[in-house]
């Protein structure tokens, strides 16, 4: 029988755990405190945002919240970064993505301090990772890691196929698991025979960002998947990258959409949090 792999039931695990640990920080005279920067007024950015709102004040981290205009201007807002930069009370800061056009993501994410880069994204904590040095490592990969390992997935020696380079997902997710021994190929667009080599797989990371694009034919017998996608249907249904009905029955395991990834972000990301108020850490 195919195990649904839950990433409510673990998430609310690890939210616990860092609850527990906030406390004891706090005990130390360490308040975590995560800065959460929205620009505009998307609803999906809109929807996040008050989720991590909501993960900082059930484990007990203090939020502060900047909503800014979408008019806000690059300048504005490195401006306000780097003031959070220097804010001793602030131990973490998170720009919420996308940002409008006018504004260079790429040129904000590497103005936040990488000792408050709790979303993982700056080049030193991406090198880091590299090089298996100490930093914040993205929040969806390091859930997708844990969603592995403690739902007892054996990496060490198993052949991990991630569809998918992006520098949020892919390359981290890839990353990690080659940090814990798995033998692993990073497929994308160019990748010829995708479904041969997919069918290698007995971890499979599907990360493409299209609806339903996986179906069984891409699928070893028993293989554990793993679904990042998330996309809305029409009808409002919500559906991952990978055909769940179509590919169920032949899996080992595999995440729902929702209620696979997606929670696990945000416990990872109170994770990181907690750890920003720590001298060292791993």
């Amino acid at each position: 029988m195919t195990k649904l792999i839950d990433g409510k039931v673990i998430s609310a695990q690890i939210k616990d755990e860092v609850k527990q640990w906030v406390e004891v920080l706090k005990k130390g005279g360490k308040e975590p405190a995560l800065a959460v920067i929205q620009v505009g007024d998307d609803p999906a950015s809109g929807v996040y945002v008050n989720n991590k709102k909501k993960a900082c004040a059930y484990v007990g981290i203090r939020s502060l919240a900047y909503e800014l205009p979408w008019e806000t201007t690059e300048g504005e807002l490195l401006a306000l970064v780097d003031q959070l930069n220097n804010m001793a009370e602030c131990s973490g800061i998170l720009v919420q993505l996308p940002l409008p056009a006018h504004i260079d993501a790429d040129k904000v994410i590497e103005a936040i301090s990488p000792d408050k880069d709790v979303d993982g994204f700056h080049q030193r904590n991406a090198g880091a990772l590299c090089v298996g040095r100490p930093g914040f490592v993205s929040c969806t990969p390091a859930g997708i890691l844990q969603l592995l390992i403690r739902s007892g997935v054996e990496i060490a020696g198993k052949e991990c196929v991630v569809v998918g380079r992006s520098n949020i997902v892919g390359k981290p997710t890839a990353l990690l698991l080659l940090r814990e021994n798995g033998t692993v190929t990073i497929a994308h667009s160019k990748t010829q025979n995708l479904k041969e080599v997919c069918r290698r797989a007995d971890i499979l990371i599907a990360a493409v960002g299209k609806p339903k694009f996986f179906n069984r034919e891409y699928i070893k017998e028993g293989a554990v998947v793993i679904d990042v996608g998330i996309h809305r249907l029409e009808g409002g249904k919500l559906c991952g990258d990978v055909d769940f009905e179509d590919v169920k029955e032949i899996c080992g395991a595999i995440t729902p959409v929702p209620g696979g990834v997606g929670p696990m972000t945000i416990a990872m990301l109170m994770e990181n949090c907690a750890k920003a108020v720590c001298e060292t850490f791993s």
